[in-house]
């Protein structure tokens, strides 16, 4: 049923993409900015200042977007960078190059090779354990499973999204890196060991909820179909 799993997939993916871009919000502005106490904090002031809300269709675009930190609609307060993702791409293409819409592209190839297959590892082997042979898993196997899953390949993938989110932020006034393995170098001297997991507790909380909706949405949408 390739027609029915893709429409299923595509369905399940936007539900999970709803869910998760306020929680991803707070995860790039923690990785990539010090004014923040924390996340109950980052949270606040967003939603205080900015109600931000983007929709990018890509990494880069989505990071830069996500990074605005002027308010909105707020008579003397400096516009924001970007009017939106169309602008955002323009104005990357005309003050970095082409290069520049690829910028962090590598960091975030390495993050999700391997994640990928921990991910589908992790829901499949969750779901056979707990499921009794030769019958489906239950909704809730699925969202427990769906959840671990996300969990864990975000556990693994953070330090790589840490250093994909500061080399897309890279180049934004001035460049401060020199490449991917500068940027690791540079994080780690300045700020420890501990900078490679800035943003796990975020990303694990909106890891859950995401991929348990997206995976239980998913086999539903399969079952509905067949």
């Amino acid at each position: 049923m390739p027609v029915e799993e893709f429409v299923a997939g595509w369905i399940s993916g936007a539900l999970g993409l709803v869910l998760g871009h306020p929680f991803d919000t707070v995860k790039v502005r923690l990785q990539t900015q010090t004014t923040y106490r924390g996340i109950v904090d980052c949270m606040v002031k967003i939603y205080r200042h900015e109600s931000a809300y983007c929709l990018a269709p890509f990494d880069l675009i989505k990071v830069r977007l996500q990074n605005q930190t002027e308010p909105r609609a707020q008579p003397g307060s400096p516009p924001p960078r970007y009017q939106g993702p169309v602008h955002c791409a323009a104005s990357i293409f005309r003050e970095e190059g082409p290069r520049g819409l690829f910028r962090g592209a590598w960091a975030l190839t390495l993050r999700d090779t391997p994640t990928v297959g921990i991910y589908f590892i992790t829901y499949e082997g969750l779901c056979r354990q707990y499921t009794p042979e030769g019958q489906n898993p239950s909704s809730a196997t699925v969202l427990v499973a769906g959840g671990f899953a996300g969990i864990a390949s975000w556990v693994a993938a953070t330090p790589l999204d840490m250093i994909k989110s500061r080399m897309q932020m890279d180049g934004l006034r001035r460049r401060v890196y020199q490449g991917m393995l500068d940027c690791m170098v540079s994080s780690i001297r300045q700020e420890g060991l501990g900078v490679f997991f800035r943003g796990v507790t975020i990303n694990s909380a909106r890891a859950f909820p995401v991929n348990a909706v997206t995976f239980l949405s998913y086999e539903y949408l399969l079952r509905w179909w067949g």
